[in-house]
């Protein structure tokens, strides 16, 4: 495949895969905060309707861009250069977290509290800043 069409999809699926996580953490901070929405019906079929999207969409958005980031390594012969060890570390802690985001959106349609409140209370943050520091390295290539 074209290496300009590796990069598109790539960065399509990226676009892709972090904005579904940001909906996700967005989401899951705001009702983890909340014990109830007006009734258990209406939570479960909200959150049924985002784990969908999650499943659906973010989901296959980053297994994308794990392959096509990959398949660009490749072709770039890129994997001797320091700074895509960097940015492979950071996207798992984003493959890792969108791990976390999951499965409290799943413990939040079960009425339950999620695991790791902190985590998820601060993973919009973390998540545009990861995404920033991954940018700057991939344009940059500082090392």
């Amino acid at each position: 495949m074209d290496y300009l069409w590796l990069k598109a999809i790539h960065i399509a699926a990226v676009i892709t895969w972090i904005g579904g996580m940001l909906i996700v953490a967005v989401t899951t901070t705001a009702f983890s905060a909340v014990a109830q929405c007006q009734t258990d019906t209406g939570r479960v079929a909200f959150f049924a309707q985002i784990r969908r999207w999650d499943r659906s969409i973010t989901t296959p958005a980053m297994l994308t861009v794990w392959a096509f980031g990959l398949a660009l390594a490749v072709t770039g012969q890129w994997f001797s250069q320091p700074w895509l060890s960097v940015k492979i570390a950071l996207v798992l802690v984003l493959s890792a977290l969108h791990g976390v985001l999951s499965g409290g959106l799943r413990r939040l349609a079960l009425g339950q509290q999620p695991y790791g409140v902190a985590t998820i209370r601060y993973a919009a943050a973390g998540i545009i800043g990861i995404v920033v520091a991954v940018v700057v390295l991939v344009v940059l290539k500082p090392f």
